[in-house]
């Protein structure tokens, strides 16, 4: 039976997107396949791994049969990479094995029965409906994925805690040494909900979504959230746990605190790190009226030492930081200018943009 007869390109599109979260190694050897139902013309592709499910279709099918197999995700996505991009393909079901064909190429792949595929089970009531342009979206998760940890195990620091109340949507990570926060206001009013995504999802999200104002329609249940757009579904179950309180992490009523030109620190900082080595990333920054000083130093006896003028009249501190983490936050920024306010050596410094409330950045200090 022939399932599909169409372009490569046609074909290779709605394998990328569903082909992202497949596991090359899992304890079910049918997770490393993709599910392809075929109902006349509409082709739907359905990937998993337990916890994150993703669903796309295309309008590729032949003739009007109905059929589903599943399929090695990764042997049918470098087929179709390594094909001339000029070239049909076809792809026939019979005896339990797949054949593409394109030209003069041809190819034999197992399959794995349809029924015995698990697919994620929707949650039947949804508590709140969030609509927004992608690229809103998009935006929201940019500035603050880096913020996530990773394999920690505090399992509820592993993904990206999302909050709707009133009129806002709020993203936040932390990994314990650092915190990301931004909102955006809707037109749309909700009742708090709060939600903790895991990491992969968030990655995935950020992979597909585009920057259009296409809309995203993102659907938060208890146990799960949904979201929509294009012609993507994507299902993630959410990490269970209490994340931390942001809202007592940001501080408020710092008096130390300046206005820098965001290059101009980052190309600073990245100078200052070449001394610093893998297991130590700390830099020592001094800041006075009128200048501050960046250096590192490493075990060979090594400097760095980087100054720049800054227009500030406060205390003189004398603090230290993962340059990591500051790094991460300036390469995520598209400002012109960050703001930065300090307390003291022992207190978390504060980043944000002149002029914008929506975002705020926390660092702790380090010993230097």
């Amino acid at each position: 039976m022939q399932l599909v007869k169409t372009h490569r390109d046609n074909l290779l599109r709605p394998l990328q997107i569903v082909s992202g979260i497949v596991e090359r190694r899992h304890t079910l050897p049918i997770l490393a396949n993709i599910l392809i139902r075929k109902d006349g013309e509409r082709v739907s592709f359905l990937s998993t791994d337990i916890e994150v499910q993703i669903t796309t279709h295309a309008m590729i099918g032949s003739g009007g049969d109905v059929a589903a197999t599943t399929v090695a995700a990764r042997k049918l996505l470098d087929i179709l990479r390594a094909l001339p991009d000029s070239n049909d393909v076809s792809l026939t079901l019979a005896n339990k094995r797949m054949t593409v064909q394109a030209g003069k190429s041809r190819f034999a792949l197992q399959t794995l029965s349809a029924e015995e595929f698990p697919t994620v089970t929707q949650a039947e009531h949804y508590n709140a409906k969030v609509t927004l342009p992608q690229k809103t979206l998009k935006h929201l998760f940019h500035m603050v994925h880096f913020a996530m940890a990773q394999q920690d195990i505090r399992y509820y620091l592993n993904g990206l805690l999302l909050v709707v109340e009133g009129k806002n949507v709020i993203a936040v990570a932390t990994d314990g040494h650092r915190l990301a926060f931004c909102q955006v206001e809707t037109e749309q009013e909700f009742q708090r909900q709060e939600v903790i995504i895991p990491r992969k999802t968030i990655i995935e999200l950020q992979r597909l979504l585009d920057d259009t104002d296409e809309p995203v329609e993102l659907e938060i249940a208890n146990n799960q959230v949904k979201l929509t757009f294009a012609d993507i579904e994507l299902i993630s179950k959410l990490v269970e746990g209490k994340f931390p309180d942001y809202t007592r992490v940001v501080p408020k009523g710092y008096k130390n605190n300046f206005t820098i030109g965001r290059d101009q620190l980052l190309r600073s900082l990245q100078r200052a790190a070449i001394m610093t080595s893998d297991k130590f990333k700390g830099v020592r920054c001094i800041v006075t009226p009128g200048s501050m000083k960046v250096s590192s130093t490493n075990a060979d006896q090594e400097e760095a030492v980087e100054e720049i003028e800054i227009d500030y009249g406060g205390d003189s501190v004398d603090i230290g930081f993962n340059v990591t983490y500051l790094l991460d936050v300036l390469n995520n920024l598209k400002a012109e200018y960050v703001n930065i306010a300090l307390g003291d050596a022992n207190s978390s410094a504060l980043i944000t943009l002149p002029d914008n409330p929506d975002f705020k950045y926390v660092v702790m200090p380090m010993r230097i």
